[in-house]
């Protein structure tokens, strides 16, 4: 996502008189609304291009975790009992592996099911790696999202009309906000923020927030729980005074550690909607998309130049300096992110409600040292080691040959030290050496592809040697 230009970020001033911090401009605040349950963009025709060869999305059979378990659902072999509270949403997580704690709840009217969310009714997002699920109070659906190591972004509905439970591949409604430049512009997901009214509805269409992201612009619209020192957002509160709408109490709002005073809290799975969870939530949906850009933009490419050198009569093999161009852009997009350049740095320290964030980091992979790219730093950035651990994902794994080697060579071309862009000096010699050791030892294919056994024999200390000098 591009960055904002700096004339779009709002200042803030305190009130002596009523606390109340003016929005003095535009606002550029995060009420982080997932992308597949946004409603206010307005899809440019060329974004669709994905529906052609060579991605056919509408036309492509999905693999997904989410197409799994609904055949699973349609065959009978999955038995789910509705839930007069919480519909089949308690099977589902457990079908799909996505944590109860990893609940973050999102009160602005900015989904399909807007009539039925408030301050007193937020909607509740569940996620793991792969897969986004929202729920709301009385809704008439479940909405799902997942990353599809082909497709990117796929969006599944579940009906609550009293029938059997099953599982429905959207064919084409949810991409009319899914695949914008909110998502790189293909299909997949993003965090919004906007100011709030008090029933929840909109006052602008917001922005798009992650880790690059100030802190004091993220989660209006949102409840937030955790403590984080000095620093402020814009969650928990709406905007009161019609006379200044883009007014909020920020102080009022921030480090809560329980929201039961604003809503019913007993009416969900948790009443927590974590600070930490939706730190993860930001980084990850970005990251997402650009898997996905790469996926798509190389396979675009080396489709043209096939199509070009057929028609030309020449050998495809050799691809030409275009279609490099193409795939080495796309792949310095996703690099980038996944080493978090341009991340907001914490101005203190971040500690969420409920036990995601231990939940989380006890996930692996870890190497011999107990080291882990998902190991959380909390104090002045999101995560210990600053490279994304969306890198052992299938989606990632699974990325077209010519951009996955590029990324590839590229990543440790950085973490060797053998990269002075500047972008990159947030990563220091210990950073870059202790995330190669941990790669090493956690995606060993790499090294050996690259440097053969001798890899394994010498470790990283070897393969870092330019810096050392």
């Amino acid at each position: 996502m591009p960055q904002l230009p700096a004339n779009n970020v709002r200042t803030t001033e305190k009130d002596p008189k009523r606390g109340f911090i003016p929005m003095q401009r535009r606002l550029v605040g995060t009420v982080a609304a997932i992308a597949f349950l946004a409603l206010s963009i307005s899809p440019s025709l060329g974004q669709f291009s994905f529906e052609s060869a060579p991605i056919l999305y509408g036309r492509s059979q999905a693999t997904d975790k989410v197409a799994a378990v609904a055949q699973q659902l349609a065959s009978g072999e999955l038995n789910w009992k509705r839930d007069s509270k919480h519909d089949y949403l308690a099977d589902l997580l457990k079908a799909l592996d996505i944590p109860v704690s990893s609940q973050v709840l999102v009160f602005s009217k900015t989904s399909l099911q807007l009539h039925r969310i408030s301050p007193q009714a937020p909607r509740a997002i569940y996620f793991n790696d792969d897969v986004y699920v929202a729920w709301v109070q009385d809704g008439y659906m479940i909405e799902i999202g997942a990353m599809d190591d082909s497709l990117g972004g796929v969006f599944y509905t579940m009906p609550l009309n009293g029938g059997e439970p099953r599982l429905n591949r959207d064919r084409g409604g949810c991409i009319a906000c899914h695949a914008s430049s909110r998502t790189q512009r293909v299909p997949g997901f993003f965090i919004r923020s906007v100011i709030p009214r008090e029933d929840g509805r909109p006052r602008d269409t917001g922005t798009v927030t992650d880790h690059r992201s100030p802190f004091h612009e993220r989660w209006g619209g949102w409840y937030v729980t955790g403590t984080h020192g000095a620093m402020r957002h814009l969650g928990n509160e709406v905007s009161l005074d019609p006379d200044d709408p883009e007014k909020l109490d920020i102080e009022r709002g921030s480090n809560l550690t329980s929201v039961a005073d604003r809503f019913d809290t007993g009416r969900y799975l948790t009443p927590h909607s974590d600070l930490v969870a939706l730190l993860v939530l930001e980084h990850q949906m970005q990251m997402h998309n650009y898997i996905t850009l790469a996926n798509y933009e190389t396979r675009r490419a080396i489709d043209s130049h096939h199509e070009q050198k057929l028609k030309d009569g020449k050998p495809v093999d050799e691809l030409t300096d275009a279609t490099k161009a193409r795939i080495t852009a796309a792949g310095d997009k996703l690099v980038d992110y996944m080493l978090f350049c341009g991340e907001a740095e914490l101005q203190s320290k971040v500690v969420g409600t409920s036990t995601y964030a231990e939940e989380f980091m006890q996930q692996g992979p870890r190497d011999s040292k107990g080291r882990s790219l998902r190991q959380l730093d909390l104090t002045t950035r999101l995560f210990r080691y600053p490279c994304s651990y969306l890198i052992y994902s299938s989606s990632f794994n699974a990325l077209p040959t010519p951009v996955a080697t590029y990324v590839q060579d590229r990543l440790l071309k950085i973490l060797r030290g053998d990269e002075s862009d500047a972008k990159y000096s947030h990563l220091t010699m210990r950073d870059r050496l202790e995330i190669l050791e941990i790669l090493e030892e956690t995606k060993p294919e790499w090294f050996t592809e690259k440097f053969g056994n001798a890899a394994n024999a010498t470790g990283s200390r070897t393969l870092v040697k330019v810096q050392k000098r």
